[in-house]
């Protein structure tokens, strides 16, 4: 939910990271703000790792970059999903939280390795850090320059990786639905979290993607229904894609 960069002084906005550092401490509350991203997360991490890329023959677990992590809600799922972590967030708020958690609530045995780190996805980009997955969830929505974004995420990833991204149509019904009944009617979300004209159409993520060289592999919609989120063909609101660099 964080936004990290290219350039962190033109294209992330001081007043999202204000925002959700305020946040930081009611992160891991499955009752709180977040509770949202609590609900889908298991959605969003399943549907990512199925699409992460092969490493060798027999298995897919591999090094995600989980960028604009806040408290770690996802770089945690990944963890434990068997992959080897970097969780990267603007806020320092967002990561010390990150850190609290994991100390106070160890991986299990089995788990892949995972690691905190306060900075920009641009630090990356200049120390030449590849990764075989990035993924981005529920982040684009909260950058200045998407288009940039999409580039630099491709910068991150190894030829043949995979970059997820999930996100928001532009829709009425995310208007009705993802910004005034969340925000201001069912009070699932602080005010203010989203700005509707931000979100993106999947034609527009899907260009964005092209121009990177990134090619998308899948699409699926993020529906809530009564025993929890379900993958569907419905992407008026909450949409998930696959990306593959080359």
């Amino acid at each position: 939910m964080h936004p990290s960069s290219r350039d962190a002084a033109s294209s992330v906005s001081p007043e999202e990271i204000a925002r959700f550092s305020a946040l930081a401490s009611q992160w891991w509350d499955p009752t709180g703000p977040m509770r949202p991203l609590h609900a889908m997360n298991a959605l969003r991490i399943s549907w990512a790792c199925r699409h992460f890329p092969m490493r060798g023959r027999t298995t897919r677990h591999v090094r995600v970059l989980d960028i604009g992590c806040g408290a770690g809600l996802a770089s945690e799922a990944l963890a434990k999903a068997g992959h080897d972590v970097l969780g990267l967030d603007a806020s320092a708020d967002g990561i010390a939280a990150a850190r609290a958690h994991l100390e106070t609530h160890p991986l299990p045995q089995g788990s892949g390795t995972l690691d905190y780190r306060v900075g920009s996805a641009e630090e990356l980009v200049e120390e030449k850090a590849k990764f075989d997955a990035v993924v981005a969830l529920e982040i684009i929505e909260h950058v200045t320059d998407p288009e940039a974004f999409m580039k630099m995420l491709a910068d991150l990833v190894e030829p043949g990786g995979i970059v997820i991204v999930s996100t928001m149509n532009r829709t009425l019904r995310s208007l009705a639905v993802g910004k005034i009944g969340a925000e201001y009617v069912l009070r699932l979300l602080p005010i203010g979290t989203h700005e509707w004209r931000k979100f993106l159409t999947p034609a527009e993520l899907g260009r964005f993607g092209r121009e990177a060289d990134l090619r998308i592999q899948a699409l699926a919609g993020m529906s809530p229904s009564l025993s929890g989120w379900k993958e569907s063909r419905d992407l008026s609101v909450n949409y998930i894609a696959a990306f593959r660099k080359g």
